[in-house]
């Protein structure tokens, strides 16, 4: 007798009790020990994973030190401390963590800015993608909402953000979210290049899932860093195409949060 066992994700189906811990009771765990942001909750925060940029942003903008928070985490004085930038390092699991903590500290609205690898041929190096959908292959989305193939991120928050591109010419579609980026198989990129998928990179369904499930508004833009369109792939994160977009997404971001 053969027995086939088919693994959903997540493990434990029907997710719907209590956790055993919220971000509310970690930070207020911050507060305890010490470690809790010393300032009031900016209205919008800025997720950026580049280290150029943010050096960009530091050496150009006058900021303040988040007191009592992450470490790579500034307060534009510009905005009079209404917008925070996190710096980050790619992927889902630790961007969901920083914003599940920064909503329970009080913060209601989320731009993520970031690179993403093309899959269309028409999509070259340095343009700008404004994502509306994300496909969900990766962990994180499916302990927030139940099976499906994409998360959302916010209608106001997009609509914002095509407002603030303005003319700037920019392509507007879905995304594909992986968490393992050596595993983005030919067979893959093929099956997404039919279905005219745009980008691929490791936060936005994750994080439109978060949104979604604790009702913050979040929104996720791109500049193309690599490409692969002809199946294989061809690096161009060092290009000054690259980095002047990511520059252009940085004030888009700002515009919108404040706005």
């Amino acid at each position: 007798m053969f027995y086939i066992y088919i693994m959903g994700f997540p493990n434990f189906k029907n997710k719907k009790d209590d956790s055993v811990y919220t971000p509310s009771q970690y930070m207020a765990y911050k507060k305890r020990i010490g470690k809790y942001p010393k300032f009031k909750a900016p209205i919008g925060v800025i997720f950026c994973y580049n280290k150029e940029l943010f050096e960009f942003i530091l050496k150009n903008h006058k900021t303040t030190k988040a007191k009592g928070s992450y470490s790579n985490m500034i307060l534009l004085n510009e905005t009079k401390s209404q917008i925070a930038v996190i710096k980050l390092s790619v992927g889902s699991p630790l961007a969901a963590k920083r914003m599940e903590e920064l909503i329970a500290f009080g913060v209601k609205k989320f731009i993520s800015i970031g690179t993403a690898g093309s899959l269309q041929k028409k999509i070259s190096i340095g343009d700008l993608v404004v994502c509306e959908k994300a496909i969900r292959d990766e962990g994180v989305s499916h302990h927030y909402l139940k099976p499906s193939k994409y998360s959302y991120p916010s209608k106001t928050m997009i609509a914002k953000i095509k407002k603030s591109l303005g003319n700037t010419k920019y392509f507007s579609g879905s995304t594909w979210t992986i968490d393992a980026p050596y595993r983005e198989t030919i067979s893959e990129i093929k099956k997404y290049q039919k279905d005219k998928v745009l980008t691929v990179e490791m936060e936005a369904s994750a994080l439109f899932a978060v949104g979604q499930y604790r009702n913050v508004d979040v929104g996720a833009i791109f500049t193309i860093s690599d490409s692969h369109a002809g199946l294989q792939w061809i690096p161009k994160s060092h290009s000054k195409k690259t980095k002047k977009s990511l520059e252009i997404l940085y004030k888009v971001a700002n515009d919108v949060l404040l706005n």
